[in-house]
């Protein structure tokens, strides 16, 4: 049952958000350059090449040109801050504030054994209220797949998360199995802590990987080379560059030739948590929603009810229900793996006939290797978190 409201709370609920739209209308009157500045920022965007030439184009320049790239320089500050699109880059009017992003921190036993229990199942409750505006509607609310948060359809759109190609996504998914991702579920990197986004951005700009631009294949196979060249001090292999070359195709499944940023933040994110993080404190990132849908896809698996599944149906899960939903094609078998590590057994590395012949040969191996509950879940937790992004 929800908490009803009474008519005097709702309207002064609404006279409350109109004080708060009218003031911020107010004030945009006293900036009339804000639009000008973003429409000129935006068109310096470009490709990583172009973005990295300036970069290196204004180094050369010196002490005579003080001011670095607007764009590049906005850019790292929206990563290192957790933000998305930047209020200034588009249309202002009508628009909330996007709420200032805490990034969160490690507790000091997070590494700990949890116990989370198969049979002790956990009851899923979505807030009642609007996380923006904090008013109930009812039946007008989205509701987060992940999270519980929900969200009216005008209050994402006036704080500038739902655009126009996304709103018929929300609508049609957000009460689907599919499901929705609100902004803050959708994005990967708000897992890590300040001090592993240090450390990612090092190593972005270390690479001379700027963000906000898209990578070609090029880009992505330089990067690993530094990346790994860096941690292991000697070149990559051959094996591990085809590996790197399958991560891009399964990131790129509609064939662009680059992948877009987001996807390629994602991929790094949970690169370095699995990096940095052990499996424990993985594990603590679930949320109930997550958790209950690992149970129900456990139990579907465990046929015989004894607690064991096999190796092969552990894979089976992890490329049907811990997968990025695909789109335009709903029956894309692409795997998530394409943001956590790639497995060989995934559909995205079926190009490679060394790994068909290896997942065959190891197929009955698989099968007569048992797996329990805990085992299950330690398996997928990266592959669950990965599934997150819409």
């Amino acid at each position: 049952m929800g908490v009803l409201m009474s008519r005097r709370q709702t309207v002064e609920k609404v006279q409350k958000v109109s004080l708060a739209v009218s003031a911020f209308k107010d004030g945009l009157k006293d900036q009339p350059s804000a639009r000008q500045r973003a429409e000129a920022e935006g068109a310096r965007r470009g490709t990583l090449e172009q973005t990295v030439q300036e970069g290196e184009d204004e180094a050369c320049a010196g002490p005579s040109q003080p001011e670095e790239s607007s764009t590049s320089k906005a850019a790292w500050e929206r990563l290192r801050d957790g933000r998305g699109v930047e209020p200034e880059e588009f249309e202002r009017a009508n628009r909330f504030t996007p709420p200032a992003f805490i990034r969160p921190t490690r507790e000091l036993h997070d590494d700990e054994p949890l116990d989370i229990s198969l049979e002790q199942r956990e009851q899923v409750v979505n807030d009642e209220m609007c996380e923006i505006c904090e008013v109930w509607t009812a039946e007008s609310l989205f509701p987060c797949r992940i999270c519980s948060r929900v969200y009216h359809d005008g209050c994402l759109r006036r704080m500038g998360y739902l655009q126009n190609d996304s709103a018929v996504e929300v609508t049609e998914t957000a009460h689907t199995e599919t499901g929705w991702s609100c902004n803050y579920c959708d994005n990967l990197n708000l897992l890590l802590t300040e001090e592993e986004m240090y450390s990612l951005m090092e190593t972005l700009r270390q690479c001379k990987i700027i963000p906000d631009t898209s990578l070609t294949l090029d880009d992505f196979l330089h990067y690993k080379h530094l990346v790994h060249k860096q941690q292991f001090e000697k070149p990559m292999e051959e094996a591990q560059e085809e590996r790197a070359t399958l991560q891009f195709s399964a990131l790129d499944p509609e064939k662009k030739g680059h992948i877009e940023w987001p996807d390629f933040l994602s991929h790094e994110s949970i690169q370095l948590l699995q990096k940095l993080r052990p499996q424990n404190s993985l594990l603590r990132l679930l949320t109930a929603k997550e958790r209950e849908r690992a149970r129900t896809a456990f139990l579907a698996l465990d046929q015989d009810s004894d607690g064991f599944i096999g190796e092969s149906e552990c894979h089976k899960a992890r490329h049907t229900w811990f997968r990025k939903h695909q789109k335009e094609t709903p029956s894309c078998n692409v795997s998530i793996s394409h943001v956590g590590p790639m497995s060989e057994s995934s559909p995205a590395s079926s190009g490679s006939s060394r790994s068909q012949e290896k997942t065959l040969l190891a197929t009955e191996q698989e099968e007569a290797r048992p797996v329990d509950w805990p085992a299950f879940l330690r398996d997928n937790v990266a592959y669950i978190l990965a599934a997150r992004p819409n």
